[in-house]
């Protein structure tokens, strides 16, 4: 089987990291994959060694350009079919290529916010299935009028082994300056591991600490990751007098040394499909205190592996991230837990299992039946 793939994310993470999970499982499993992807970006960099990488310009949803570019890749390729998995102009854009060379198209849908039903019936009418990466996404797609002989859920993935090494306690001293001034290290540390953006809801934590540093005095909040929202946050951090308890750390490729470090992983988010970060939290044994919206209670099971609050409910948030931080030994526990559950149901080889069904499915030509939805 031959499938070419379509990523348009620059950065190597969420979807384009499930791309390159997927992309190593299907060389294992003997499938011929091709990749087009951005030039130059992290992706096509290391996707080349279980992939054919087309390097064509993606200029986001208004770049019709993309349908000839791809089109050309797709004559080249002459694939079974092509697996859409980004939004970046690929999901229409791609749709339409692959329509126009007759080829059969897969798409995967990694966000749960919402679209009106003609916005749905015209998109998803491009495609032969939709992979929805969550119970949650799929409810969405159901509601939008997506038909359910479409609809496939094969849940996201995360590898476990950049996390098995530990906590590196040397490089995060380093990091907050504890190894330099011989200070005392901080307890407790809690992480938020998101894009630098509006929907992933760091001013709900912001709102919240004053009465979290009031219960423990010297607690250190690190914000991973980047985005549009880095200089409004770090002007709130100090407006608020919070610089000397919450960093903003940037993207980091070290995270799976630090990650395990950390008393708790805090997700505020007000929208999630999933959440990649929350798989990440579980397979370091990382306990979670999350948001109960979209796909997170898929990846946060409410004590198993972390608690689940309203979102944009503040009281609710600090009093869950107070409760678990008092608390050593349910952590503990929940940290187990969560190793468990990335380990099963979140595990590669399920990931590129279930994708790999969808493509037989769609090349022998069966007929399509309604998904059942997980749990």
């Amino acid at each position: 089987m031959k499938v070419l793939h379509v990523e348009g994310g620059a950065e190597l993470y969420g979807g384009a990291q499930q791309v390159l999970y997927l992309l190593e499982g299907l060389a294992g499993q003997g499938v011929e994959s091709h990749l087009a992807c951005r030039p130059g970006c992290a992706l096509a960099r290391r996707a080349a060694a279980f992939a054919q990488v087309h390097e064509i310009p993606m200029g986001g949803d208004l770049d019709i350009g993309i349908v000839r570019r791809l089109g050309r890749v797709i004559d080249a390729v002459r694939p079974d079919l092509v697996h859409l998995h980004s939004r970046i102009g690929a999901d229409v854009l791609g749709g339409i290529a692959a329509r126009r060379a007759g080829v059969p198209v897969v798409h995967t849908r990694r966000v749960d916010n919402p679209e009106p039903r003609w916005l749905a019936a015209a998109k998803y009418r491009l495609h032969d299935r939709v992979i929805a990466i969550s119970a949650g996404i799929a409810r969405v797609l159901l509601d939008a009028g997506l038909p359910a002989a479409k609809l496939r859920v094969v849940r996201s993935a995360v590898d476990p082994r950049p996390f098995a090494g530990g906590c590196d306690r040397a490089l995060l001293d380093a990091l907050l300056g504890t190894a330099v001034d011989g200070g005392a290290a901080p307890e407790p540390t809690i992480a938020v591991l998101a894009q630098l953006i509006e929907r992933k809801g760091h001013r709900f934590l912001l709102e919240a600490m004053p009465a979290i540093i009031a219960a423990a005095p010297r607690v250190q909040v690190l914000c991973f990751g980047k985005g549009p929202l880095v200089g409004p946050l770090q002007e709130r951090i100090d407006r608020d007098g919070l610089a000397g308890h919450v960093r903003l750390m940037g993207w980091r490729e070290d995270l799976p040394r630090l990650l395990p470090c950390m008393d708790l992983v805090v997700h505020p988010a007000t929208m999630e499909g999933l959440g990649v970060s929350l798989l990440q939290a579980a397979a370091a044994g990382v306990p979670v205190v999350a948001s109960d919206v979209g796909g997170i209670p898929e990846a946060v099971r409410d004590g198993v592996n972390g608690r689940l609050v309203p979102p944009a409910d503040v009281p609710a948030l600090t009093a869950a991230v107070l409760g678990l931080l008092a608390e050593p030994a349910t952590r503990r526990r929940m940290g187990d837990a969560g190793r468990a559950l990335a380990a099963t149901a979140f595990s590669v080889a399920v990931m590129v299992a279930g994708n790999l069904a969808v493509y037989r499915e769609l090349v022998s030509g069966a007929p399509p039946a309604p998904e059942t939805l997980p749990r």
